[in-house]
């Protein structure tokens, strides 16, 4: 029942945004650089969650550039309805400014750009860490140490699976395949890992691309070394709650500095970091590469 209220609420959000961003006419507007930018998207720029940490960067931005002076909004909507508007407006060559964030698979479909963002509002770099419960390692050691072991790169190994996983493969069959054609990188992370003879392990993660890949990935590998792996998916306020009550172990989708910060200080000294998994994580604002003359968010204003 959950996950058809999501659907809905994500298509909901899809016909919101084209309503509010499509053209008049029946044939979409093409993107005009000798137009007011504000105008031709009715000063809106299209987010995600309300509850995301980019979104609260979104919204600092606006007030920073001096944007929501000059009647500029952020729409939340749902990663979904975010990269189905997307879709929509790069087919017509229309404007659009997303929130957006890596690592997400639309970086590899798209050809879209970062805005510069000389003000510093989205920081200046974001990694994926695994963070697991005070007391894993002393009570799993085995599992912990293939957290710790546990790291990839981004263009050579998360982006290949979350285009996978989008272009309709089953996501634990994409965790599987990657293994399988990953050997080199499988046999680094498995290494000094002990047989695991069915020890449980709950992992938890977010309800995004990157963090359903990632999981999976990690998941299949402990699977590898025989761990009883559950997987389960919750809400970013939840899924830190669940490791710092020892509801579940561990996950490996921490997004930090910027994006979780409000969590990592809330329960700082309640959780364990075990590290950094994948450096080269962002979250900004981006708009097509055919809008040559809008390269940051200060250019919105013209």
């Amino acid at each position: 029942m959950k996950r058809k209220l999501s659907v809905l609420l994500s298509s909901i959000a899809v016909l919101g945004l084209t309503l509010l961003l499509g053209a008049c006419g029946s044939d979409p507007a093409a993107y005009n650089p000798d137009k007011s930018l504000g105008e031709q998207l009715n000063y809106t720029i299209t987010g995600i969650d309300a509850s995301s940490g980019e979104m609260d960067n979104a919204t600092t931005a606006l007030d920073k550039y001096g944007l929501k002076k000059a009647n500029w909004q952020l729409m939340p909507s749902s990663t979904a309805a975010m990269t189905s508007t997307l879709d929509k407006a790069i087919k017509y060559k229309e404007p659009i400014v997303v929130t957006a964030y890596q690592p997400h698979w639309m970086f590899s479909k798209y050809p879209i750009k970062w805005l510069k963002d000389p003000k510093n509002v989205f920081g200046k770099g974001e990694h994926e860490a695994t963070i697991a419960r005070k007391g894993l390692k002393k009570d799993n050691p085995g599992a912990y140490k293939l957290l710790q072991n546990f790291h990839w790169d981004l263009h050579k190994d998360a982006e290949p699976v979350m285009m996978s996983i989008n272009n309709g493969t089953d996501s634990t069959q994409a965790a599987k395949t990657y293994i399988k054609d990953h050997s080199k990188k499988v046999n680094e992370i498995l290494k000094g890992v002990p047989d695991g003879k069915g020890k449980k392990i709950k992992l938890v993660y977010m309800p995004y691309d990157y963090e359903i890949a990632a999981s999976n990935v990690v998941s299949q590998l402990l699977k590898k070394k025989n761990y009883d792996v559950t997987l389960q998916q919750l809400d970013v306020e939840v899924m830190w709650q669940a490791i710092i009550s020892d509801k579940a172990d561990a996950t490996v989708t921490a997004e930090l500095p910027a994006t979780h910060r409000a969590f990592a200080k809330k329960y700082k000294g309640q959780y364990d970091y075990v590290r950094t998994n994948l450096n080269g994580a962002r979250i900004g604002l981006a708009v097509p590469k055919y809008m040559k003359d809008i390269n940051s968010i200060e250019d919105l204003k013209k």
